[in-house]
């Protein structure tokens, strides 16, 4: 297992160009807000480390995990920011659930992004224990919110070099 050696969300911030001038919006689920909110948090302030200015960050919430998808989309369609970040925390339980919205959340956020004109990031993790979504929230894997914001700058700045 890779995250056994290395904190994920250690990246080369030189090779993050400034931001200032562009749009995001994060859209964060409500359930597992213990650890969502520490999402938000990593990926908000990995945007504003680049220069991406508060008020060209929308956040929206939304009830659970499964609701990413649409709330995604309508912040995509309201606000018109250059890429959407989805944040989420599914986490294993005893029935299939877990697999239908994991499963759901998946093929929506690729289905926005086959559609889309902008990245849609899926910043969802799907753990099997609540141990596991902390150590990948600011724990010692790193904060996933982090790293969907650096995917989001960096995708962004590929779709606006092909405008």
């Amino acid at each position: 297992m890779a995250t056994a050696y290395k904190n994920l969300s250690e990246y080369d911030s030189s090779q993050i160009s400034d931001v200032s001038r562009m749009r995001f919006g994060i859209v964060v689920s409500e359930w597992n807000k213990e650890i969502t909110e520490k999402l938000k948090e990593g990926a908000y302030n990995t945007l504003i480390k680049h220069g991406a200015k508060p008020e060209n960050i929308v956040v929206c919430y939304v009830p659970g995990s499964f609701e990413l998808v649409y709330g995604a989309k309508l912040l995509a369609d309201s606000v018109q920011p250059d890429a959407v970040i989805g944040l989420g925390c599914v986490i294993r339980g005893e029935t299939p659930h877990f697999d239908y919205v994991c499963s759901g959340v998946t093929q929506g956020f690729a289905v926005l992004n086959a559609k889309g004109t902008i990245p849609f990031i899926f910043g969802l993790l799907t753990n099997d224990t609540m141990k596991q979504s902390i150590d990948r929230a600011g724990g010692i894997y790193g904060n996933k919110g982090d790293e969907a914001a650096v995917t989001a700058i960096k995708m962004a700045q590929l779709s606006c070099s092909f405008k």
